[in-house]
C-alpha cells in the first residue's frame, strides 16, 4: 500500500518523519495525531510500547482498523481541534496537519494537553520558502521563525530541524517548480481562484499528478525513496519541511 507511483516523492517525504520518529518513540506510549489510513502509523509498533492513531475522518479510521492489526496498535475517531485532551501520551506525532487547521495556536495547545509531563511533540509542516504550488488545502504555511514563535509560548523546549533532500530530490523539485510555473502562466489573471472549492481541489490533484510525471522525466523513472531525504540541522530556508521537537 502507498500513495501511488506518481506520488513517490510525496510518500517518501512524509515517511522520513516516521523513520526519524522510531527512535523517539522507543518503549513509549504514542499518539499519531492525524493518522489517515494508518499506513505509516503501523510502522511505529516496531519500537513503541503502544500506538494510538487518531483522525477525524471516520472512513479513514475504519480503513486503518481493517488494514492493520497489532496488539500494540489501535485507531480512534477524534477531532483534535475540539476534543478534550488529557496527559495520556509520552509522545505525540503530528505530521503535515498544522497547515490545515483554522486556529493553529489553539490546536498546538491541544496537542500539548495530550502529553504527559516531560513528554515530546514531534511536528512537521511545509516550509513556505520552498512552496510554489498554491495548495488549496493549506490555510497557511510557515517560515521557521513563525513556527518557532507559535510553539515557544506553549512548550518548555522547542528545537527546529528540517527535512532535506539529496541532489536527486532537489533536481525533481526544480523540474516540478518549472512545470508549475508553466501551468500558472496559462492563467495570468488568477481566474483559477474563482473556481468552486470542490472543483479547485479536483483540478489541483490532477495537475499535481501531471506535474510529478513531467518532473520524473528529468530525473528518471526510478522512484524517490525515504533514503533520498534526511531530517537534521542545516539552513532551514532550504528545508522542504520544518520539523519541531517540543518538550512539555
Amino acid at each position: 500500500p502507498g500513495w501511488g507511483k506518481d506520488f513517490d516523492y510525496d510518500e517518501a517525504r512524509h515517511l522520513v518523519a516516521y523513520a526519524y520518529a522510531r527512535e523517539l518513540v522507543q518503549r513509549k506510549d504514542v499518539m499519531d495525531a492525524g493518522c489517515g489510513e494508518g499506513f505509516a502509523t503501523q510502522t511505529l509498533t516496531e519500537t513503541a510500547h503502544s500506538v494510538v492513531g487518531v483522525d477525524y475522518h471516520a472512513e479513514a479510521v475504519e480503513t486503518a482498523r481493517r488494514k492493520w492489526s497489532d496488539p500494540k496498535l489501535s485507531f480512534r475517531v477524534v477531532d483534535l481541534a475540539s476534543a478534550p485532551s488529557d496527559d495520556t501520551f509520552d509522545v505525540v506525532l503530528n505530521f503535515q496537519v498544522l497547515e490545515h487547521v483554522p486556529d493553529d495556536a489553539a490546536f498546538v495547545r491541544k496537542l500539548h494537553g495530550w502529553l504527559r509531563p516531560g513528554g515530546t511533540l514531534m511536528l512537521t509542516t511545509p516550509n513556505v520558502l520552498q512552496s510554489f504550488s498554491e495548495n488549496p488545502c493549506h490555510l497557511r504555511e510557515y517560515r521557521a521563525e513563525q513556527l518557532e514563535a507559535l510553539l515557544r509560548p506553549v512548550f518548555a523546549e522547542v528545537k527546529l530541524l528540517g527535512v532535506f533532500g539529496n541532489e536527486r530530490v532537489r533536481e525533481f523539485d526544480r523540474n516540478r517548480r518549472r512545470a508549475v510555473e508553466r501551468i500558472l502562466r496559462l492563467d495570468p489573471l488568477g481566474l483559477r481562484r474563482l473556481l468552486p472549492e470542490r472543483l479547485l481541489h479536483v483540478a489541483f490533484a490532477r495537475l499535481g499528478q501531471l506535474v510529478r510525471r513531467l518532473a520524473h522525466r528529468h530525473v528518471g523513472q526510478a522512484p524517490l525513496r525515504v533514503e533520498d531525504f534526511r531530517i537534521g540541522e542545516g539552513d532551514l530556508a532550504e528545508a522542504v519541511d520544518l520539523v519541531a521537537i517540543c518538550r512539555r
